[in-house]
């Protein structure tokens, strides 16, 4: 069951795919609300409006909002955690899982702190996480960090001329295929083109014995090597032992967040991985490594 709060058309190509390349501000994006009380719905439409987003769709439940996705495409889905089918890690799981609706924007709003239920969250790639109550400066900021997301090439990398992003090999590097995709188009709209992936440090380890990167980014909670020790190991066993390292963590203990500047890394960017606070570290990262520093070729 859902309700129209307020919708207008939008151009979509012949496979139901909005063309995010139309996408120019927040006011003109459509958002699809996933929220079972009409009283919370309200609220959150209230907060839309003030911001300028009048395309607004809502549903009482996941399953009815998935279904409507794969026929009308939104940009961004804004969802609570408790839902009557299933939670919001269940809804951007299943939207993750379905190449007709992989790339939608995703935004929870919850007042759980539990890592059980956010940290699938994290995992599959999520714009941001708001806590209950959130303000309508936070809410314009998700879909700021959303509009990012949705826009290839609306955000490259301010980096000085003689660095060829196209150019820079970068290792991605996490468990979770979710995370991966997501990592990689947020790159992708800053001007990278070349990646390889793995799943692991212990991939990672293999991998760059034999191929030369230029950065590599990675997850922190990793199966057998953590963030941490592959960054030890690429510190101080590896051939490439000064290639920089962006740290992507959920990770806020400050002991923690210590031991990983300790260990080696060039930055550390929290999760929901932001494309502007990566594109700031990135273009820091990329400025300081000499070896980027090379012409373009014409």
């Amino acid at each position: 069951m859902n309700t129209t709060l307020n919708t207008s058309a939008k151009t979509v190509n012949t496979t139901g795919q909005y063309k995010a390349s139309f996408l120019t501000s927040i006011s003109d994006m459509v958002v699809f609300v996933v929220e079972p009380s009409t009283a919370q719905l309200h609220v959150i439409d209230s907060h839309l409006k003030s911001i300028g987003v009048l395309a607004i769709k809502a549903f009482k439940d996941g399953a009815s909002a998935l279904n409507a996705m794969k026929e009308n495409r939104p940009d961004a889905v804004i969802s609570y955690i408790h839902l009557p089918d299933m939670t919001g890690g269940d809804l951007v799981a299943c939207m993750r899982a379905d190449s007709r609706i992989s790339e939608i924007a995703f935004i929870l709003i919850s007042s759980e702190s539990n890592p059980h239920y956010l940290e699938p969250v994290r995992q599959s790639g999520s714009s941001a996480i708001l806590g209950k109550p959130f303000t309508t400066e936070q809410l314009q900021k998700a879909l700021a960090s959303s509009l990012d997301y949705l826009s290839p090439d609306s955000n490259k990398l301010a980096v000085t001329s003689d660095i060829d992003l196209e150019m820079i090999k970068v290792l991605l590097v996490d468990d979770s295929r979710s995370f991966r995709a997501y990592m990689r188009r947020v790159l992708e709209n800053l001007g990278i083109r070349n990646f390889v992936e793995a799943e692991n440090g212990k991939q990672v380890a293999e991998i760059i014995h034999q191929h030369y990167f230029d950065l590599v980014v990675t997850d922190y909670n990793m199966p057998g090597m953590d963030g941490r020790e592959l960054t030890e190991y690429i510190r101080t066993q590896s051939w490439q032992s000064k290639m920089p390292i962006l740290m992507v963590s959920s990770e806020s203990k400050p002991n923690r967040l210590a031991a990983l500047e300790q260990a080696g890394v060039s930055g550390i960017c929290g999760k929901p991985f932001e494309p502007a606070r990566v594109k700031m570290l990135l273009e820091k990262i990329l400025q300081d490594n000499p070896k980027l520093h090379v012409p373009k070729r014409h």
